[in-house]
């Protein structure tokens, strides 16, 4: 009998390798074997029996080249300082167990940070320090461990994959061999029905019954691969997903035509069987297309409320959209912004955090000549970029879609898998039952029956029907400048029972302000200075105080800048160290509630700009129409507008002034340990922490690159007054689901009523599939357009 090996199962041939009282096939194996037990790793095992891959030991030097610089940046999206990342596709990945071990590299070698899979894709995104492991080390690796990257030219030039023709090649197969197998099953047919027999046809009928046979093969074989696939991996999992029942009723009809056509008997249900393949896969043909379309829709991420400071060759700035940028453009980036582009640095002080790409929070200095990757925040005083690459922007939603920056995630989709698990279950009785009783009724309709039971309870509309009206539903918000983070986000922010919204930037304009100085006269040679200075933070009041101060425009050196957070920032400009932003900062004491600016200078305080806030118009009736909801307000300034907002929100559940980001995060916490489902509003970087701790992080932009990974939304600061709108959009949008769900489930239920009782052939269920996911995807497209003429004016 022959051995097999406990890492790989395959047969045990050329040698037989005895380790830890495991019989393995090669050294490879048990080194794996090895690897996995020494790393804590041992559960690889008992997730998937059989789940490994014999490596391969042969010509292991194959990947040297890597290591030739000129290859090396091709194949990396990103290198700096000690650390790379790297996306190898790798295309044995197969099951749950491959995905569990390739996320865990980490734990298998040191100098590995971090690993992602992309099951869809085949593909694993790797970061990890190239100092001390190289690239042809970590593909060498990843062969040893049975999981062999393929590297070729498109691969190193990043080419988008192909569109995969499979299916369609698939579904083609089916069409000719049912419309073939219907043209040569006619003559039994005429024959039974007409009650006559024929000579011609007596003679040749084995002939086409065997030609019938021929036709049905492949397409059970090949056109049907995927569901046994499926079935198979869900199996080997524990896991009855949709597409077992689907499997077991073309095994029936396939084994029931091959008896009746061997034993005389008939001439089976070939024609039906190509027939049910053929729709089925239409059905599921459609499904794909329907996926890539919403797919494609979220290019609007293209349009970002993300604009960049743009800067000429005369210092004069200008805020463009980021997708309007182009090689050779320069820049501005401030203090904690994302640089959004590949870019040279041209001059200013770089210290690039590339923690939202590495995950790693270490700051990497750069001088003028250095090349920046896109992604890095500066932090420290502005910096003056050339583009050298165009925006890339699935690079940034890459980012925005970070496993680091994902919050713990359960709902609908989630609910839609119990679903089709409990749904399967409760088919696959109904089956039981209905075939016991047609066995002693009419054995022959009894495989028809059951076959017809199988095929028409596939819950695929069920499937469709939440991603679909999602992504409908994204594409209309991302229209009208609320751009959504995923499709489970819409379902979170339906949940939504409390609104906290961060003051200044956010119910207030960025740029509008009564400004007044009190104070000396400050000398022009400070002013010059103090404005150079105020250009390198992104703050609301640095940018409104920027626009104020009525100066001929010029820039000096910023040099050792530093921030001083919930304070302000302090910096050398010409000679002299200059501090602007809190009281506390400066040395003072506010004696006035109010919102001030003070600017400090080394010899001593110069005086402070005083703000008067100028809120966002209709603010008053947005705050009525959100009477669902409970209000909190956030700021880091202090109270002395506090009578004017408890006037603007009569029925607000708390305030809170003075608040660092930290006091932001833990207010936001303290809410959230009350039971609440908490929606943060803040001006993008600088509320980063409350964003990501809230339930939702919805970030506010006007004309800042305020884009951050910490948020579960980006808005545009204009819109901010229309937040009930979305909100009852996204409660809307869930409602549309349910219904879709009760339509899928009505479907199931009449039309298994049906085959229960015999009155649907496996052919007519067939049919009867993709009908049900048309009509969902027609009712959700009709129903969320309708919904959305109510909130919005829907451009066509």
């Amino acid at each position: 009998m022959a051995e097999n090996c406990f890492h790989c199962g395959q047969d045990v041939l050329k040698e037989r390798v005895s380790f830890d009282e495991k019989i393995f096939c090669c050294i490879g194996c048990k080194s794996v074997y090895e690897i996995l037990n020494v790393n804590d790793l041992g559960n690889f095992y008992e997730l998937n029996k059989r789940s490994g891959i014999r490596p391969d030991g042969e010509n292991i030097s194959q990947f040297d080249y890597l290591d030739t610089p000129e290859i090396f940046g091709k194949v990396t999206d990103f290198s700096e300082g000690n650390t790379s990342l790297v996306t190898l596709k790798i295309p044995v990945i197969h099951c749950s167990s491959c995905i569990w071990l390739l996320e865990s590299l980490q734990s298998l070698n040191k100098d590995i940070n971090y690993s992602q899979v992309n099951f869809t894709r085949k593909t694993v995104q790797i970061s990890f320090n190239h100092k001390e492991l190289k690239l042809s080390e970590l593909a060498k690796f990843l062969t040893n461990l049975g999981y062999k990257p393929v590297i070729n030219l498109e691969t190193a030039e990043k080419k988008e994959e192909s569109y995969d023709k499979t299916l369609l090649i698939k579904w083609a197969i089916a069409g000719f061999a049912f419309g073939n197998g219907m043209f040569f099953s006619y003559p039994e047919y005429a024959a039974e029905v007409m009650g006559t027999s024929d000579f011609w046809f007596d003679k040749y009928k084995n002939l086409f019954r065997f030609i019938m046979f021929l036709l049905a093969t492949p397409v059970v074989f090949y056109s049907a691969s995927d569901y046994f696939k499926s079935a198979w991996f869900g199996l080997k999992n524990k896991i009855v997903n949709i597409d077992v029942p689907i499997v077991l009723g073309i095994i029936m009809l396939y084994g029931r035509s091959i008896y009746e056509v061997l034993t005389n008997y008939g001439a089976g249900y070939f024609d039906t069987l190509c027939g049910l393949l053929f729709f089925m896969l239409m059905g599921k043909l459609f499904q794909k297309r329907t996926y890539s379309a919403l797919s494609y829709d979220r290019d609007y991420k293209l349009f970002y409320p993300i604009a960049v400071t743009k800067v000429d060759f005369k210092g004069k700035q200008e805020n463009i959209l980021l997708s309007e940028l182009k090689i050779g453009d320069r820049i501005m980036v401030r203090n904690q912004e994302i640089i959004p582009v590949d870019a040279i640095l041209i001059s200013g002080e770089g210290n690039i955090d590339n923690s939202f790409i590495t995950g790693e929070s270490a700051s990497i200095p750069k001088v003028a000549g250095d090349k920046i990757f896109a992604g890095g925040k500066q932090v420290g005083s502005a910096l003056e970029l050339e583009v050298i690459k165009t925006v890339n922007q699935s690079y940034l939603t890459q980012l925005w879609n970070k496993e680091a920056f994902k919050k713990h995630e359960t709902g609908l989709d989630t609910l839609t898998n119990h679903i089709s698990k409990y749904f399967t279950f409760v088919i696959l009785g109904i089956t039981l039952f209905s075939g016991i009783y047609w066995i002693q009724e009419d054995f022959e309709k009894m495989f028809q029956v059951v076959a017809a039971i199988l095929i028409i309870a596939c819950p695929c509309a069920l499937a469709l029907s939440a991603p679909f009206t999602f992504g409908h539903v994204m594409r209309i918000l991302g229209r009208n400048k609320f751009y959504v983070k995923d499709t489970l986000t819409i379902e979170k922010i339906s949940k939504i029972d409390t609104l906290v919204f961060d003051k200044t930037g956010t119910i207030t304009h960025q740029k509008k302000a009564d400004i007044k100085f009190e104070g000396a006269e400050i000398q022009d040679f400070d002013l010059k200075n103090i404005k150079s200075l105020i250009k390198n933070s992104n703050h609301p009041l640095s940018k409104a105080l920027y626009d104020f101060l009525e100066i001929e425009d010029g820039y000096f050196p910023v040099e050792n800048f530093k921030e001083i957070p919930g304070k302000g920032y302090e910096a050398s400009v010409r000679g002299t160290v200059y501090k602007i932003g809190s009281a506390t900062l400066v040395g003072q004491e506010s004696k006035n509630l109010e919102t001030a600016v003070y600017i400090g200078k080394s010899d001593g305080f110069l005086g402070k700009y005083i703000f008067k806030n100028e809120y966002r118009e209709n603010l008053k009736s947005l705050f009525k129409k959100l009477y669902g909801y409970k209000i909190h307000i956030l700021s880091g300034d202090n109270s002395s507008e506090e009578n004017m907002l408890k006037t603007m929100i009569p029925k607000m559940e708390g305030m809170a002034f003075n608040q660092s980001p930290e006091d932001k995060l833990n207010y936001i916490k303290e809410l959230q340990d009350k039971n609440q489902k908490v929606a943060m509003l803040g001006d993008g970087l600088n509320d980063a922490g409350a964003l990501k701790q809230s339930n939702i992080g919805i970030a506010v932009a006007d004309d800042t690159n305020s884009f951050t990974p910490s948020s579960d939304v980006i808005m545009s600061g204009e819109k901010v007054v229309d937040l009930n709108k979305y909100l009852q959009f996204s409660k809307d949008a869930m409602t549309i689901v349910k219904m879709t769900f009760a339509i899928s489930l009505f479907y199931n239920v009449i039309g298994v009523s049906f085959a229960v009782a015999g009155y649907v052939s496996p052919l007519f269920a067939a049919i009867l599939m993709p009908i049900s996911s048309i009509t969902v995807v027609a009712f959700t497209s009709a129903a969320t357009w309708y919904r959305s003429t109510k909130y919005f004016r829907i451009n066509r």
